[in-house]
């Protein structure tokens, strides 16, 4: 089972045979449920992940006003590179990865993803790969909170959830987008309607629908 989800979602790695052998025989692949909190911020990583199907999201907790603001998204073929980067400098983590939709994941221990990294570079090379991908998706989080106004914002956020979900119409609730985006659902619910009256989504009973994604 893990050389096929290698082989499909990590060819990368599976390429190389002897990386491929030590994954295989140190991982094991868990089965998590929505809503499942896989890393807590504040604690100390145990496994990197690497996710073969479903979707999780990572957040930044703000402690001192109780707020989230999501970072990025874990996809199929990805990792948690604040996961990695935590594990390397022996750190708390300073995010929260939440599973987004059921989801199957290669699960590595800590201990021996640290020897893997140091006998393989190909195993930095995609980690390395991952952290430019993810980079990306960090500053166009920051564009959006420091330079956009909070309706543009929200519409930037449901139109990288249909993106990523594949599907333009949304099964979410008022109250979720809040939390995913540090605010309230009052004001989500404002700014929706604000949208919908723009023609740029339409609101149907527990679904969003993204008019252009």
């Amino acid at each position: 089972m893990i050389n096929e989800a290698l082989d499909t979602y990590f060819p990368k790695l599976a390429k190389m045979p002897e990386l491929k052998a030590d994954l295989i025989a140190i991982s094991s692949i868990h089965k998590f449920e929505a809503g499942t909190v896989i890393l807590k911020q504040g604690a100390y990583v145990k496994v990197i992940p690497l996710l073969i199907s479903g979707l999780a999201k990572v957040f930044k907790e703000d402690s001192l006003h109780g707020n989230e603001v999501l970072l990025y998204y874990i996809k199929p073929g990805e990792s948690c590179i604040m996961s990695v980067s935590t594990l390397v400098r022996n750190e708390a983590s300073k995010v929260k990865a939440i599973i987004e939709e059921d989801a199957e994941i290669v699960v590595i221990p800590a201990d021996k993803a640290i020897a893997i990294a140091k006998k393989y570079p190909k195993w930095n090379e995609f980690i390395y790969d991952l952290f430019n991908l993810k980079f990306e998706e960090l500053l166009n989080v920051v564009e959006i909170l420091t330079f956009s106004n909070k309706d543009t914002r929200l519409l930037e956020y449901l139109k990288k959830e249909a993106k990523v979900k594949g599907s333009s119409k949304l099964k979410t609730t008022h109250q979720k987008i809040a939390y995913d985006l540090g605010s309230s659902r009052e004001v989500i619910s404002r700014l929706l309607k604000k949208l919908e009256n723009e023609g740029l989504i339409q609101l149907h009973q527990g679904i969003i629908e993204v008019i252009d994604i």
